[in-house]
Formats: C-alpha cells, structure tokens, sequence
C-alpha cells in the first residue's frame, strides 16, 4: 500500500526555484532514503511534506488524503512526525517532559498520565530510560538526538520523516542509531530519511531517490543508485565508491 505520494511538486523561493515537479511516491513499511548534495533541495522537500511550507505547484496525498498546505500541528495529529538535523529541545524540561509534549500533541492526543506512560515506553526504546530525568539541555549530541527522535515517536507517527539523524555522530553511535532505526520501521512505522553517510543509506534503505538542483534525478533500489551515471556525476563523484557502498 502506498501511504505517501508526492505528486509534481514545486517550490520557489524567490527567483530560486527549490524544487521542481518532484513525483515519487512511499510504499507502507520501508525506509526510502533521500540522497543529494548539499543545496539539493531535500530538507525543502521535508519542510513542504510536513507543512511548514506550501508549494506553489503539486500536490502530496497521505494516507489517502491530501494535505497540501496543512500546518504541521494538524498533520501531526493525521501521524506524520519528522525531526531536525539541528536539534532544539526544550531545555528546562527534562527529558521525560520533552517526549510527553510530543505524545500530548501528536495522533493519539494523549492526556497527561497515558502521555508519561508513552514517554517511558519510547525512551527505553531510543535507549534513553535513564535519563528520563536529567534536564535535556544537559544532554550531548547524541543524545539530544535520541531525544528528538523520542519526541517524534511518542506522537504515534505512521510517517517519520528523519533530516540527518546521523550527523555530527562518531561510528559506534552510529551504528546504535542504525539498530534503533530498525525496531522503529519493525514497529510498522513508514521511514523517509536524509542522509550524507552512503553507507547507511545504502544499507538502511528499500529504495532510494535522488535530488540534485531541485529535480529528481533518479530512484530505485540501493544497487540501481549506486550505478546510476547520472548519481555517480552529480553526487557519488567515484565509479568505484559504488561498490565499496554496496559492501559496506
């Protein structure tokens, strides 16, 4: 079943043209990845999804239903979540308090005592039990980035749209957030993520789209991409990069 489907999208900012007649659509349960240089319009294509910007052309269908335009509050009480690749918790809140909020306000409109119920179950889940009481602002990077992907999921996302989960990461935090990543799409949960570190991408991912100037340049399996000419010019860079990818 298809649960997003992003129909000729546009979007200018300005004499910029950010995004131009982007179509593809999401299969229910998978990991899709979104690869491109820097510039090349992936965290535009998020803001839009989410509703933080409207497009000035096309359409983007979820769950049946089309949402283009709506305000990211509505949307996150329809279960579609993302996070950000900078991370801003609410740093006089502990951390437990920080996920409640996400529950209170995402699908399930949860009370009080159901939303700490549900902030525990997630933070033992992103491996952050013990410091449901620690202040979030007290918290490292990777950490806080476990925070924002806990706030994320207590809002009982169907959607989750990941913006660079692993940046700013060294490889064995890497490697934790690559098995969280997979008991959150195991739970059921439909996954989109940005991400600069090939590797991951290529393992994590059931397929891949590529953007580089705004357009889609390519989509397919993760050893289709990582062939492609058109993906090896604009962003891979190295012919011979496929294959150390694809081993990884």
């Amino acid at each position: 079943m298809t649960i997003l489907q992003i129909k000729q999208v546009s979007k200018r900012f300005g004499g910029l043209q950010a995004l131009t007649a982007v179509t593809f659509e999401v299969a229910e349960g998978q990991i899709l990845g979104l690869i491109g240089p820097n510039g090349a319009g992936k965290t535009t294509l998020f803001n839009v999804i989410n509703g933080i910007f409207a497009p000035e052309e096309g359409q983007i269908i979820f769950r049946q239903e089309e949402i283009t335009g709506q305000k990211p509050y509505y949307l996150a009480r329809k279960g579609l979540a993302r996070t950000h690749q900078i991370v801003r918790p609410l740093k006089e809140l502990t951390v437990q308090q920080n996920v409640i909020v996400g529950a209170c306000f995402g699908r399930e409109n949860q009370a009080l005592a159901q939303a700490a119920k549900t902030a525990n179950e997630v933070l033992a889940l992103v491996g952050l039990a013990e410091r449901a009481a620690q202040l979030a602002g007290s918290l490292n990077v990777a950490q806080k980035k476990r925070l924002e992907l806990a706030r994320a999921l207590a809002g009982k996302p169907y959607l989750l749209l990941l913006d660079e989960v692993l940046a700013g990461l060294n490889p064995t935090e890497v490697s934790a957030m690559l098995e969280t990543i997979q008991l959150i799409r195991a739970q059921g949960i439909t996954i989109i993520m940005i991400e600069h570190i090939m590797h991951a991408v290529m393992s994590l991912s059931d397929t891949i789209v590529v953007l580089n100037y705004g357009q889609l340049i390519a989509q397919g399996l993760p050893h289709e991409i990582a062939h492609n000419p058109a993906v090896i010019e604009a962003y891979l860079g190295d012919p011979k990069l496929a294959e150390r990818l694809l081993q990884a």
